[in-house]
């Protein structure tokens, strides 16, 4: 793992996370209630509402990177208590000497794969958030994409906790929709949120789905719509279904 920390170029105090060469994490270290990327601050949005605002909550991280939605979710609801799994020894220690924590994070660092760390990470029902963010593509370890991993993970869920992944995906959206079936077996309902143009199929980019053990809040969608980043589409579970039986 060739890992290296730059400064961002844009704001003061924004660092860029790359490994292998690839940009893999953006943080704010002074305004960690700030997020850069996209597809994250759509994940945002989804804590937002997750809980009333500012109550603290309980969330899993599937794949670390460098903290950005731990800090987020540090930020924005002090008191959480938060596991974030690591595949990488050596990547945590390397983040957070560079990159600390906020004063009063309460962030576990696991390290160990996503699916084999499950059972130990919370007690199962008491999760409000459990987030995979691991995949690019086809290249996604098998033994995450499968109907049962699901089923395992949304084990961890409370009864309004909330399963969200980001999948990555080129045009054509076929490893999205495979994620988004086997997730639609293990989940009562599921959402995709993403840039309204990657609804249609034909561009690359990256997908949320969030998912629940029972039927999410019909004002989600709303709250979704205007938290963006716009062009905010977001597809309940019956928009969902239709866009899968068009891919």
């Amino acid at each position: 793992m060739h890992a290296e920390i730059t400064p961002d170029g844009f704001t003061e105090g924004g660092f860029v996370l790359s490994i292998g060469g690839a940009e893999q994490s953006h943080v704010d270290l002074a305004r960690p209630g700030e997020i850069f990327y996209e597809y994250l601050r759509r994940i945002g949005g989804v804590v937002d509402v997750v809980a009333a605002p500012g109550a603290p909550v309980t969330a899993v991280h599937l794949g670390a990177g460098a903290l950005t939605l731990a800090r987020y979710v540090a930020a924005t609801r002090p008191g959480s208590a938060q596991v974030a799994v690591e595949l990488e020894r050596e990547l945590p220690a390397f983040v957070l000497e560079a990159l600390p924590l906020p004063v009063g994070a309460d962030v576990r660092v696991v390290i160990d794969d996503a699916r084999a760390a499950l059972p130990d990470v919370v007690a199962p029902g008491t999760a409000d958030l459990v987030v995979l963010d691991v995949f690019s593509g086809r290249d996604a370890p098998a033994h995450l994409t499968e109907p049962s991993f699901y089923a395992e993970a949304a084990g961890l869920l409370a009864p309004g906790g909330v399963l969200v992944v980001n999948v990555g995906d080129d045009p054509g959206l076929a490893f999205f929709a495979g994620q988004a079936r086997a997730m639609r077996e293990a989940l009562a309902d599921v959402w995709c949120l993403a840039e309204e143009r990657l609804l249609t199929g034909r561009y690359p980019g990256n997908l949320v789905l969030v998912g629940g053990r029972r039927a999410l809040p019909r004002e989600w969608a709303d709250a979704f719509a205007a938290a963006g980043p716009h062009p905010a589409g977001v597809l309940d579970g019956l928009g969902l279904e239709e866009l899968l039986h068009r891919l």
